[in-house]
């Protein structure tokens, strides 16, 4: 079993979708990934593109859902060994990275942060700039596939925070237990990041973006 990358522990195996987690010990196995519900995503695992200057590649992803729906997260393994992730919901796109919450100043966000309820329509302070809590809820993961950051167990549920500006500009805080997470980025279309490697849906013109 191959790992793209250095920094990433966690990766489902393609064959048997055992969940193996990479530790300074070896390999172990860390449960059973359920397979993954069908969805007409154009994006899939080895979708090439670019960000800021960047060139990714798709190499893993989380689907999870909420009450009324569900939603992608692509991982992207960007030049250099970072890596970001690439909302996919309701059509539209979001890459975001991953940035430090201690760092962030945000008294909002540090409420939120150590428990407290989010409140859509409340505002909050980040790097300066005024965001609008678009949105928050309890979300489950569904299933996995590829490379990850973390262990992501089908039922795992985590409490999720959107936040919006006007410029574009979007956020999510998310929340496990003592554990918060916050990703910062922007929405932007198959267009902007040059999307190549898309997956082929019946009725739909592949677009040539690169």
């Amino acid at each position: 079993m191959t790992f793209r990358s250095a920094a990433l522990p966690t990766r489902v195996c393609e064959n048997c979708r055992s969940m193996l987690v990479r530790t300074d010990d070896g390999v172990g196995i860390a449960g059973e990934q359920a397979a993954l519900p069908f969805d007409v995503s154009p994006i899939q695992i080895g979708t090439r593109g670019q960000f800021a200057g960047r060139g990714f590649e798709v190499i893993g992803r989380v689907r999870w859902s909420w009450t009324d729906g569900s939603w992608n997260e692509w991982l992207c393994l960007f030049e250099g060994d970072r890596h970001g992730w690439l909302a996919e919901a309701m059509g539209q796109f979001m890459m975001t990275f991953e940035r430090d919450l201690a760092g962030m100043a945000s008294d909002e966000l540090n409420r939120i942060a150590r428990g407290s309820p989010a409140i859509p329509g409340r505002r909050a302070m980040v790097d300066g700039q005024e965001m609008t809590i678009a949105d928050a809820r309890e979300v489950s993961c569904i299933a996995a596939e590829g490379e990850l950051p973390f262990v992501a167990p089908p039922g795992w549920t985590i409490y999720s925070v959107d936040l919006r500006a006007p410029d574009g500009r979007l956020a999510t805080l998310q929340r496990e237990g003592d554990q918060a997470w916050f990703y910062d980025g922007r929405y932007v279309t198959l267009a902007d990041l040059k999307a190549t490697g898309l997956r082929a849906i019946e009725g739909w013109a592949m677009p040539q973006y690169g």
